[in-house]
């Protein structure tokens, strides 16, 4: 594949061999049992103007660390 949509706004984000161009938060989580997701895997990505938008909305904001390398 050589693009994938934000799930929030649908913008394409480019992707060329496998690697997203601009970056994203992308989120897999399989829902185990005692949820009403009993083995359903769910997988979503945001572009970052929407992720922005999002913790905002947080009662508890994500926890930020400074990196001195990109992985």
């Amino acid at each position: 594949m050589e693009h994938v949509n934000c799930n929030v706004c649908g913008k394409v984000l480019k992707r060329e061999h496998g690697i997203l161009r601009e970056d994203a938060f992308e989120a897999v989580k399989d829902w185990g049992y005692f949820s009403k997701k009993d083995l359903q895997r769910h997988s979503f990505t945001v572009c970052e103007e929407c992720y922005d938008k999002w913790i905002r909305t947080f009662a508890i904001p994500p926890e930020i660390t400074e990196r001195s390398e990109a992985l």
